[in-house]
């Protein structure tokens, strides 16, 4: 079997076409893939041209540069991970602390049964637990005891403070009187 000169030289011209469409194809796809893997990994425009535009000067030795320097997450994934570090962040805020001890407690109690230190307090009129801090019942509108209210002048608050003592006068005055009626008849034996 001799083989012709000619069609060697056509055979190895195919064979160098189809090799140089090849590597040409590859290289094409490099930097496509290069531009695509580098937008899905950064926003930052200089980066993903400097990138393709190293894939496409370098072809494989460039995309070897690339797989070194480029971000290890994807913004996908770095999205995901902030998700997931705000939701164990909230489920960590979420959980109530005894400012003394640093112990959990519940939301319905009044005392830390570790440290017994006061976490809430009753309101005086509808005996719905409150936040220490807050001033007024948010259930009943009810002002905390020695709490200013509002829209009152100094002339009201004076006029309201001289009732309430002429009041607990009187009422000191019954009771005394009443005492005194207790005293008079234990005196003269009548029960």
């Amino acid at each position: 079997m001799n083989l012709d000169s000619d069609f060697l030289n056509n055979l190895a011209l195919v064979l160098t076409g189809f090799g140089a469409a090849f590597f040409f194809a590859l290289w094409v796809s490099l930097v496509i893939w290069t531009y695509r893997d580098i937008s899905n990994r950064t926003r930052d425009k200089l980066v993903q041209i400097l990138s393709t535009v190293l894939v496409g000067l370098l072809y494989l030795p460039g995309v070897l540069v690339y797989l070194v320097l480029r971000p290890p997450r994807t913004l996908e994934d770095e999205y995901q991970r902030t998700l997931e570090e705000e939701a164990l962040l909230a489920a960590i805020e979420d959980q109530l602390l005894c400012p003394g001890c640093e112990r959990r407690v519940k939301d319905d109690w009044m005392l830390c049964p570790s440290c017994q230190t006061k976490l809430k307090k009753n309101c005086h009129n509808c005996n719905a637990l409150m936040e220490l801090s807050w001033n007024i019942c948010p259930h009943c509108a009810t002002p905390e005891l020695g709490m200013r209210k509002e829209n009152m002048s100094m002339d009201d608050v004076m006029r309201n403070l001289d009732t309430g003592e002429a009041q607990e006068a009187s009422v000191a005055g019954e009771t005394s009187a009443v005492k005194d009626a207790s005293v008079t008849k234990e005196a003269n034996g009548e029960t």
